[in-house]
């Protein structure tokens, strides 16, 4: 009589043992860490000593593997689609996790459902910064100037939808201002044309601006995180300066393909914590204007959807739409 209940039991128990299996010899081969931007970029240079820290503590090579395009989707669609074994992980971003989705009308992967989020592990606000050509040396001398010339400043980005673009959107609503958008590919080539006088201005990410800034090619105006930072002790805030609702922060976390078993889950965390708590990361990291930081994955999964309601505020409001 109770032969149905025993099969099943005994079918379950067959179901369940690979993962189990998995979990207890992992990892047993390398490890991919896919940054879906191009090398070079803030994504990548977080990325590549936090994977060499991990590598030690898992005893595995952890291999940083870059899958740029789209603001990001492409490297994103690749982890979605990978088997969820732990091997191929995403060092994810703002972008295509908490911007995408709105940005873009149709994505090839659902950032709510896709991933199985494991831990930021570092943090960085934006810098507004002016090129060579601005005589503005205040956030409230650049407001000036461009309520005295509607769209007469130029303010560059990586691409339309980007960080950069996204907080210039919010300062034109907060300040009441109107600028010039100009996306390039990339925010690589766009600082060199701020440094150039080619553009007047960019909300550029933190840890891409901040030898720029320190070799007197850029002038730092207000970087837009809750306190001041380390890297750049001298530049007030946004919230300082007197636009007391201009925080943005980016981070980058790791995540993995959704049904990645939990045991695989919490030893990635594990070696994340461990990395992300090193000094000699953190040394590496606040060089360039980022914090380590960590979290659950719980509370990663809510950064996450708080992440998107803002984001898609903005994008919606500013009528945005990736090409």
């Amino acid at each position: 009589m109770h032969r149905p209940t025993s099969r099943l039991a005994a079918l379950a128990a067959l179901l369940v043992a690979p993962a189990i299996a998995l979990a207890q010899g992992y990892p047993s081969k390398p490890i991919h860490l896919v940054v879906p931007f191009p090398p070079g970029g803030v994504a990548d240079l977080i990325a590549r000593p936090v994977a060499e820290k991990i590598s030690q503590s898992l005893g595995q090579p952890v291999i940083v593997e870059n899958r740029g395009g789209a603001t990001g989707t492409i490297g994103a669609a690749y982890v979605a689609q990978a088997a969820p074994d732990g091997y191929t992980l995403l060092f994810g971003t703002t972008n295509e996790i908490a911007m995408s989705p709105t940005l873009y009308k149709s994505l090839p992967y659902d950032p709510t459902k896709a991933f199985a989020p494991i831990t930021p592990v570092a943090e960085f606000p934006n810098v507004l910064v002016v090129g060579p050509k601005v005589s503005a040396r205040t956030l409230g001398e650049i407001i000036d100037m461009a309520r005295a010339k509607p769209r007469g400043l130029a303010f560059a980005s990586s691409g339309e939808g980007s960080t950069n673009h996204l907080t210039a959107e919010l300062f034109q609503t907060q300040a009441g201002v109107q600028v010039m958008h100009v996306p390039y590919k990339g925010g690589g080539p766009a600082l060199v044309d701020v440094t150039g006088g080619h553009v007047d201005a960019m909300f550029a990410t933190l840890p891409s601006a901040v030898a720029l800034i320190k070799g007197g090619k850029l002038r730092a105006l207000a970087v837009t995180g809750t306190r001041r930072s380390a890297a750049l002790p001298d530049v007030p805030t946004a919230r300082e300066a007197g636009m007391k609702d201009l925080v943005v922060t980016t981070w980058n976390g790791v995540l993995a393909p959704a049904g990645t078993p939990q045991d695989v889950i919490e030893r990635l965390h594990a070696a994340l914590a461990a990395a992300v708590a090193d000094p000699d990361i953190k040394a590496r990291l606040a060089a360039v204007g980022a914090e380590t930081v960590t979290t659950t994955p719980q509370a990663f999964t809510a950064t996450l959807r708080s992440d998107f309601e803002l984001w898609s505020g903005v994008i919606r409001r500013a009528g945005i739409a990736a090409q």
